[in-house]
């Protein structure tokens, strides 16, 4: 709990140019923790590279861990996004004929509706998403304000949408490849057309197994860090 805190407040830039970390010592009285507790969240946040020590000084954020990092390991961290950042609507919600997007929705005609956006996080914009939604899914939320060209907020479209579902959103599906930024995604996020992206496909399906939502996300290297946590079952 002491080494994700930490890791957290870093991201959130509390340990920005320069700023020191709290000693073992401090954390020790502060948190009514063991030193070996606290030694060893402090040598995980090393060998992630997200602090660095300094002999006689003490221990300080990296460059790296100036890009947003989120942990995530459920549909509620994914819907939970909207915490820290914001989202700025780039093309509203519309209707369009996709035929790739309509094929891995399985759908039974090329119709979608899209939103394209990025998403920002201490107003940095990190990330250019493309969604694309089956008609009868849209139809919940065609007309909303959030999903406007030009507006913004701290919401997901998941969000937005699972009020309306007949069954719950339980399973996010999800590829992960490198892309180069083509103009609309340099555009989005400050980059180079042909820059190196983080490409992340999510196929989010309700529980009778439909699928409700394709995303396609497109994340500047520099700016954000992807970390998934797995688990021994059982």
């Amino acid at each position: 709990m002491l080494r994700d805190r930490l890791r957290d407040e870093i991201a959130a830039g509390r340990y920005r140019n320069g700023v020191r970390l709290p000693t073992e010592s401090e954390l020790v009285a502060r948190e009514g923790l063991s030193r070996q507790t606290v030694r060893r969240a402090f040598q995980d946040l090393v060998a992630e590279g997200i602090v660095y020590r300094v002999p006689g000084r003490g221990t300080y954020a990296s460059d790296s861990a100036r890009r947003y990092l989120r942990q995530l390991g459920s549909i509620e961290d994914l819907m939970n996004l909207s915490q820290d950042t914001t989202m700025e609507v780039l093309s509203g919600l519309s209707r369009r004929v996709d035929v790739a997007a309509a094929s891995r929705l399985r759908l039974d005609h090329d119709v979608v509706h899209t939103v394209a956006f990025r998403r920002l996080h201490d107003g940095v914009p990190f990330v250019a998403t493309t969604v694309h939604l089956p008609e009868s899914v849209a139809a919940a939320v065609t007309g909303a304000d959030a999903l406007a060209t030009g507006s913004a907020g701290t919401h997901t479209v998941i969000g937005l949408l699972e009020p309306h579902l007949r069954e719950p959103i339980v399973e996010a599906a999800q590829s992960i490849t490198v892309a180069a930024a083509d103009s609309a995604v340099a555009d989005a996020v400050n980059c180079p057309a042909g820059h190196p992206m983080l490409r992340v496909d999510r196929l989010y399906s309700d529980s009778s197994g439909r699928p409700i939502e394709l995303a396609i996300s497109h994340f500047l290297p520099e700016q954000y860090t992807y970390r998934v946590t797995l688990r021994r079952s059982g």
